[in-house]
Protein backbone atom coordinates (compact mmCIF):
# COMPACT_ATOMS: atom_id res chain seq x y z
CA UNK A 1 0.00 0.00 0.00
CA UNK A 2 1.33 3.71 -1.28
CA UNK A 3 2.23 5.82 2.26
CA UNK A 4 -0.30 8.75 1.19
CA UNK A 5 -3.31 6.04 1.03
CA UNK A 6 -2.44 5.23 4.57
CA UNK A 7 -2.18 8.75 5.39
CA UNK A 8 -5.66 9.43 4.26
CA UNK A 9 -7.03 7.07 5.66
CA UNK A 10 -6.14 7.36 8.63
CA UNK A 11 -6.71 11.29 8.80
CA UNK A 12 -10.00 10.25 7.37
CA UNK A 13 -10.77 7.73 10.21
CA UNK A 14 -9.81 10.51 12.66
CA UNK A 15 -11.88 13.40 11.55
CA UNK A 16 -14.71 10.64 11.58
CA UNK A 17 -13.78 10.02 15.27
CA UNK A 18 -13.92 13.79 15.87
CA UNK A 19 -16.81 14.36 13.96
CA UNK A 20 -18.87 11.46 16.34
CA UNK A 21 -17.37 12.46 19.09
CA UNK A 22 -18.75 16.14 18.84
CA UNK A 23 -22.07 14.68 17.86
CA UNK A 24 -22.47 12.50 20.95
CA UNK A 25 -21.06 15.68 23.02
CA UNK A 26 -23.71 18.24 21.27
CA UNK A 27 -26.33 15.21 21.71
CA UNK A 28 -25.40 15.44 25.57
CA UNK A 29 -25.54 18.97 25.57
CA UNK A 30 -29.31 19.34 24.26
CA UNK A 31 -30.75 16.07 26.08
CA UNK A 32 -29.23 17.76 29.79
CA UNK A 33 -31.32 21.16 28.64
CA UNK A 34 -34.39 20.29 27.49
CA UNK A 35 -34.75 16.82 29.55
CA UNK A 36 -36.41 17.82 32.65
CA UNK A 37 -35.47 15.71 35.94
CA UNK A 38 -38.17 17.46 37.91
CA UNK A 39 -40.13 20.51 38.15
CA UNK A 40 -41.94 22.55 40.88
CA UNK A 41 -42.68 26.09 42.71
CA UNK A 42 -40.90 27.93 45.58
CA UNK A 43 -42.45 30.88 47.46
CA UNK A 44 -40.12 32.65 48.93
CA UNK A 45 -38.55 36.40 49.11
CA UNK A 46 -36.04 37.27 46.75
CA UNK A 47 -32.79 38.34 47.95
CA UNK A 48 -30.43 38.44 45.13
CA UNK A 49 -30.48 38.11 41.48
CA UNK A 50 -27.14 39.06 39.44
CA UNK A 51 -25.98 38.52 36.22
CA UNK A 52 -22.52 36.14 36.93
CA UNK A 53 -20.10 34.66 34.17
CA UNK A 54 -16.37 35.50 32.86
CA UNK A 55 -17.52 34.39 29.60
CA UNK A 56 -21.06 33.79 29.52
CA UNK A 57 -23.03 35.45 31.36
CA UNK A 58 -25.76 33.95 33.47
CA UNK A 59 -28.11 35.38 35.90
CA UNK A 60 -28.56 33.17 39.47
CA UNK A 61 -30.61 34.23 42.09
CA UNK A 62 -31.28 33.21 45.82
CA UNK A 63 -34.96 32.46 46.97
CA UNK A 64 -34.94 32.59 50.68
CA UNK A 65 -38.16 30.54 52.34
CA UNK A 66 -39.52 30.45 55.77
CA UNK A 67 -42.12 27.29 56.37
CA UNK A 68 -43.35 29.48 59.45
CA UNK A 69 -42.58 33.09 61.08
CA UNK A 70 -39.10 32.92 63.59
CA UNK A 71 -38.00 29.49 61.75
CA UNK A 72 -34.55 29.84 60.02
CA UNK A 73 -35.12 30.33 56.81
CA UNK A 74 -33.49 28.30 54.38
CA UNK A 75 -32.33 29.38 50.61
CA UNK A 76 -33.04 28.46 47.15
CA UNK A 77 -30.26 29.08 44.74
CA UNK A 78 -31.70 29.48 41.17
CA UNK A 79 -31.00 30.38 37.49
CA UNK A 80 -32.87 32.51 35.26
CA UNK A 81 -31.92 31.86 31.45
CA UNK A 82 -34.89 34.19 29.75
CA UNK A 83 -33.56 38.35 30.17
CA UNK A 84 -37.66 39.09 30.69
CA UNK A 85 -37.89 36.82 33.36
CA UNK A 86 -34.71 38.25 35.15
CA UNK A 87 -35.96 41.65 34.73
CA UNK A 88 -39.73 40.69 36.42
CA UNK A 89 -37.76 38.94 39.32
CA UNK A 90 -35.68 41.60 39.70
CA UNK A 91 -38.51 44.29 40.03
CA UNK A 92 -39.54 41.50 42.84
CA UNK A 93 -36.10 41.79 44.58
CA UNK A 94 -37.39 41.98 48.46
CA UNK A 95 -40.85 41.02 47.66
CA UNK A 96 -42.37 38.20 48.57
CA UNK A 97 -42.57 35.51 44.94
CA UNK A 98 -43.71 32.19 43.71
CA UNK A 99 -40.99 30.83 41.12
CA UNK A 100 -41.47 27.89 39.17
CA UNK A 101 -38.73 25.64 38.37
CA UNK A 102 -37.23 23.47 36.09
CA UNK A 103 -34.82 20.92 37.30
CA UNK A 104 -31.89 19.92 34.95
CA UNK A 105 -29.43 17.21 35.46
CA UNK A 106 -25.81 16.92 34.83
CA UNK A 107 -25.42 20.00 32.51
CA UNK A 108 -21.20 19.71 31.63
CA UNK A 109 -20.54 23.09 32.24
CA UNK A 110 -21.49 26.96 34.26
CA UNK A 111 -22.11 29.02 30.92
CA UNK A 112 -25.37 27.23 31.40
CA UNK A 113 -26.50 28.25 34.88
CA UNK A 114 -24.76 27.51 38.22
CA UNK A 115 -27.33 25.72 39.56
CA UNK A 116 -29.49 22.96 37.86
CA UNK A 117 -32.57 25.15 38.77
CA UNK A 118 -33.90 26.72 35.69
CA UNK A 119 -36.57 29.49 36.58
CA UNK A 120 -39.37 29.29 34.22
CA UNK A 121 -42.13 31.45 35.59
CA UNK A 122 -42.24 33.98 38.15
CA UNK A 123 -45.53 35.84 39.76
CA UNK A 124 -45.54 38.56 42.70
CA UNK A 125 -47.61 37.65 45.56
CA UNK A 126 -47.55 40.81 47.48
Amino acid sequence: MDLRVVKQKVLGGAAALVAVIVLLAAGYVYATLHWTYSSGERVGYIQKLSRKGWLCKTWEGELTMSPVPGAIPEKFFFTVRDEGLAQLINQGLGRRMSLSYEQHKGVPTACFGETEFFIVKAKTLD
